[in-house]
């Protein structure tokens, strides 16, 4: 039943779908977030550059956009307005632990480094053994690598790159001007060029993945927390 209902929606524009989660439909929650995990998770990785508070990021821009999913106008895609609102979550999020960071240097107490997360599980590849840990390595060295990127450089790389946006859609999700972000993105594929050999580029589409058990979990608790606002 849940299948079909997914299937009946599929078809509908962004506004319809807008509408009927305005109205409470649970089965348009569903598809929703289906469809846009993986490119939220991407985007708040992109800033926060940790698994965890990343996942916080994405529910809580989930259900910070449903409670004003009747603002949405359709001016931009779905993805889009649900991709800034995530942006702006993930932001506040880091310039909160940045200020938080701050008081601790203050005081003089010493942190650990939390960059020693391992960003990803698992190889989305079903190549033999050998074939799947080069794989893992190859991913490995472009996830750090981009991780050293510049914020900016990275927020740009990460959507332009590896969620393939466009860069009007990347310029509006990341509030910037459509030049700079073609300058920006020109930078970091410099930047990383000088990292890694061109011939690595084509590992890019497996890294970061958020699908299987972890896009179903995200949107589990998504329709867990949601409470849709009365009519």
């Amino acid at each position: 039943m849940a299948a079909t209902a997914l299937l009946d929606l599929a078809g509908l524009p962004d506004a319809e779908l807008a509408r009927r989660i305005a109205a409470g439909d649970r089965a348009a929650v569903r598809l929703v977030t289906e469809r846009n995990n993986q490119r939220l998770f991407r985007a708040a990785w992109s800033i926060l550059k940790n698994r965890d508070e990343a996942e916080d990021a994405v529910q809580a821009g989930y259900l910070r956009a449903f409670a004003a999913i009747a603002t949405f106008e359709g001016r931009s895609a779905l993805s889009t307005w649900l991709t800034r609102i995530v942006i702006n979550e993930a932001l506040g999020r880091a310039r909160a632990e940045k200020r938080r960071r701050a008081r601790l240097d203050a005081g003089s107490i010493v942190h650990l480094d939390e960059y020693r997360e391992k960003l990803m599980r698992g190889s989305t590849s079903a190549a033999a053994p050998d074939a799947a840990l080069a794989r893992e390595q190859i991913r490995a060295l472009l996830e750090q690598a981009v991780a050293a990127l510049p914020d900016g450089f990275r927020h740009v790389f990460v959507l332009r790159e590896v969620e393939g946006l466009s860069v009007e859609e990347t310029a509006e999700a990341l509030s910037l001007l459509p030049a700079t972000v073609k300058t920006r993105h020109l930078r970091a594929r410099r930047r990383l060029q000088d990292a890694l050999a061109p011939d690595l580029k084509a590992a890019l589409t497996g890294t970061f993945p958020f699908a299987g058990a972890d896009c179903a979990a995200m949107t589990e608790a998504v329709l867990a927390a949601w409470q849709p606002s009365p009519c």
